[in-house]
């Protein structure tokens, strides 16, 4: 219904709002219409309309869906009569609400309303303002009852161009997708719920990020000051909700440095590279704020580039200096310094061994690559860290699930202290920036006359392992297609500088295994915590990062069935995602473990949903493929396809 000024005959202050059709309501009717900003409770009684405020002076109930009765609207939260051309209250007329003109037109009904003032600056302002100065422009979140002044904040923000805002349909995927754009980028992105549920639910994709150490800010409304923790409608205690998974949480008061709180929680979000939090009760969103000043970064961030001691990074020359055979570790704090990481090994002509969570970090296709290390690696990897006679490793934790050797020397880099030596002594750890010490052991680099050039074996290593990848490829299991297949194929035709997602689940070991990366690809897991259901919102977050770059998100089945409405967030934003999932009808990671155990299967299949028609019914594209000869130009098909695309493989369970 279209907006517009009357003529300056009538009173030129008000703007009037076609809020009906002259149908629309019967004698006796009551309906709550939207008039520009403003709702107005639209009433037809004994052949007159008349238009007041909709909300109740009492709690702020809904007019326009009560009742008319005695002539009178009736409130129907407590009750309240009003007069519906007056706006009188029986209450007495410190409880009346304020009346609209209305006209009768040949085309409606017609409301006038007093022009907009003019928006006031507030504490949301001031809190998004300076969120954006720090360079945050991407929220993820659900808008709710509780959060609605700093949603306003955002859309104003949205509007002048300084933040992108995605609606989400649950809260869980957004804390996922902002902790994929963090791992992506090592800057936060925001994510954004209400008090209570809408809150708790982010839990389990912030506790993603505070594994993986991923930059995040978390922005909750919350219940009104006055009735937090007396027990009312969503209330709880959310600082002591969020405390463990935070390395910053803060109520956001009325007599609080607001930007400065927002500027502390981004600091600590970056330094400490974790999950950020701040709580602003409801009527604290609201409050003006027309001269506080927005904080930004300047002045406030140190060079992280730090160089080792000197004592350590001789120790570490000296070790290099005795071994024959050094092979080099990365995890996933080496993501921004490969360049200097993979100078070092080509001066020592070293293999480059990843964790899985840094998979792709250097091209399968570089000549000393031997790809991934541990339970989802290469048998590559596993086999040139055996011969080594000295491990360099670069930012990763030792996680039991890499099996790095601890029967080896080892040099370790991070610049995290708590990190060396975490789990078990090692020979010598390096405080520092790894790019930094890795360009440091570099320039004063000494090498061991008897230094093996290990790239013919590194080369023979993955001849073996290919030919070995090509005959599992090659197996028909009757009506499904054999994991191998899919990760030669993808390997094949994903472009050289895509995002891939990969969610939890069998298919991940098979992608850790058989998926070989090429020139910049970048892959994004839920790596220490390993949480189920990441895939897909990790994709959104990381097409919200990287917009130019194709994404590609590689799920099973019952990881997707946990966030599978998101299809529809990523329709609705135009999201070009290719989703590859695979489907073998179960959880098949946990049918495995049982059998392994020697418990009987039990609890493990799953009914699924034709994903392909899913897919189509939310508006993606949609194909399903059970023959490998399918496979090629399925695939090929959704990754030209301008928008969200979803290709469900029919996949053997035992095929991994």
């Amino acid at each position: 219904m279209s907006d517009e000024l009357h003529p300056e005959t009538e009173d030129p202050k008000l703007f009037w709002h076609k809020v009906a059709e002259l149908d629309d309501l019967d004698e006796g009717q009551v309906a709550s219409c939207p008039a520009g900003l403003k709702t107005v409770a639209l009433t037809k009684l004994h052949g007159r309309y008349g238009a007041v405020d909709n909300r109740c002076p009492h709690q702020g109930g809904p007019l326009g869906q009560g009742t008319v009765e005695n002539d009178k609207i009736r409130c129907p939260w407590h009750g309240f009569d009003f007069d519906p051309f007056t706006g009188q209250a029986a209450g007495g007329p410190k409880f009346g609400v304020p009346t609209y003109p209305v006209q009768v037109r040949d085309d409606g009904i017609y409301v006038g309303t007093p022009q907009p003032a003019p928006a006031e600056r507030t504490v949301s302002d001031v809190l998004i303002e300076t969120m954006t100065a720090w360079g945050v422009d991407t929220v993820f979140g659900m808008v709710g009852h509780s959060n609605l002044g700093i949603a306003e904040a955002m859309h104003r923000a949205e509007t002048a161009g300084t933040l992108r805002y995605f609606g989400i349909r649950h809260e869980g995927a957004a804390a996922f997708a902002a902790a994929a754009y963090g791992k992506l980028t090592g800057r936060p992105a925001a994510c954004f719920g209400i008090a209570g549920p809408g809150s708790t639910n982010l839990l389990t994709g912030l506790y993603d990020a505070k594994a993986d150490r991923a930059p995040v800010l978390a922005l909750s409304g919350n219940v009104e000051s006055a009735v937090a923790g007396k027990g009312a409608f969503q209330d709880i205690d959310l600082l002591a909700a969020f405390a463990d998974v935070t390395v910053y949480s803060e109520m956001v008061r009325a007599g609080s440095q607001h930007g400065e709180l927002m500027t502390l929680a981004l600091k600590n979000a970056i330094l400490q590279r974790g999950v950020a939090h701040l709580v602003v009760p409801d009527e604290v969103q609201i409050l003006p704020a027309p001269d506080q000043r927005a904080s930004g970064p300047a002045g406030r961030m140190p060079d992280l580039r730090v160089a080792p001691p000197a004592a350590p990074l001789d120790q570490a020359l000296a070790q290099i200096a005795t071994a024959t055979r050094p092979v080099i570790i990365v995890g996933a704090g080496a993501k921004f310094d490969m360049p200097a990481v993979v100078a070092l090994a080509e001066r020592l002509q070293a293999p480059v061994l990843t964790t899985f969570k840094a998979k792709g970090q250097i091209s399968d296709a570089h000549p000393l690559a031997c790809g991934a290390l541990g339970r989802s690696g290469t048998p590559v990897a596993s086999w040139m860290m055996n011969k080594a006679d000295l491990l360099l490793v670069f930012g990763a934790s030792f996680s039991n699930h890499t099996g790095i050797s601890p029967f080896k020397p080892v040099v370790q880099v991070d610049t995290d202290p708590l990190a060396l030596g975490r789990f078990n002594p090692v020979t010598v750890p390096v405080l520092g920036d790894v790019g930094v010490t890795a360009a440091a052991l570099g320039d004063r680099l000494r090498v061991h006359p008897d230094l093996v050039d290990q790239r013919a074996e590194v080369a023979e290593r993955w001849s073996v392992w290919r030919a070995e990848k090509t005959r599992r490829a090659a197996r028909l299991p009757g009506g499904r297609v054999a994991a191998a297949a899919v990760f030669a194929e993808l390997g094949r035709l994903v472009p050289d500088n895509a995002v891939l997602t990969v969610d939890v689940g069998n298919h991940a070991y098979s992608f850790g295994r058989y998926f070989e990366t090429k020139d910049q690809q970048s892959v994004l897991m839920s790596g220490y915590l390993g949480s189920i259901g990441f895939g897909f919102p990790a994709a959104m977050g990381a097409w919200a990062a990287a917009p130019d770059r194709p994404v590609v998100a590689v799920t099973g089945d019952g990881g997707f069935g946990q966030y599978l409405a998101e299809l529809t967030t990523a329709v609705k934003y135009g999201m070009n995602i290719t989703h590859i999932l695979l489907n073998n009808n179960e959880l098949g990671k946990i049918t495995q473990e049982q059998r392994s155990s020697e418990y009987e299967v039990w609890q493990t299949s799953l009914l699924n949903p034709d994903f392909a028609a899913y897919a189509r019914d939310c508006g993606a594209f949609g194909r399903q493929v059970d023959d490998p000869s399918q496979l090629s130009t399925v695939i090929a098909d959704a990754l030209a396809h301008p928008g969200p695309a979803l290709v469900e493989i029919v996949t053997d369970p035992r095929s991994t």
